[in-house]
């Protein structure tokens, strides 16, 4: 399991509504990066690779099932707090830095919203 709390929500990171795509960073994201992202901090983790097919995104009490996992979101999302979540139908081509989860509408984030990725 991976446990985030949400710190701050950039200006323009619900921007993306119609692309459905919602990007997080950790507090050390650079300035015009957090202006896009929600920025998270990390509070546990006690898993190698928390992000999984068939795993469980939840974002307070809202739930959504992974259903792809680029090759470098669960190191990212360690070392960086960074991932870009998509909330849509998979590409053919899933980027590395990419999870996406069904179903496809976006979360109500807010500050302190509890972030978890459940295996």
């Amino acid at each position: 399991m991976y446990k985030s709390i949400v710190k701050e929500i950039g200006a323009l990171a619900l921007s993306f509504e119609e692309e459905k795509i919602v990007i997080l960073f950790g507090p050390q994201a650079p300035q015009e990066l957090k202006e896009v992202a929600v920025i998270h901090e990390f509070e546990e983790d006690s898993s190698d690779e928390p992000i999984k097919v068939g795993g469980i995104l939840q974002v307070d009490d809202q739930q959504f099932t992974i259903t792809a996992v680029g090759s470098a979101a669960n190191n990212n999302l360690k070392e960086l707090g960074h991932i870009s979540i998509y909330f849509s139908e998979p590409a053919e081509q899933v980027l590395p830095g990419a999870v996406f989860a069904s179903p496809y509408e976006l979360p109500k984030f807010k500050d302190g919203s509890v972030i978890e990725f459940k295996g």
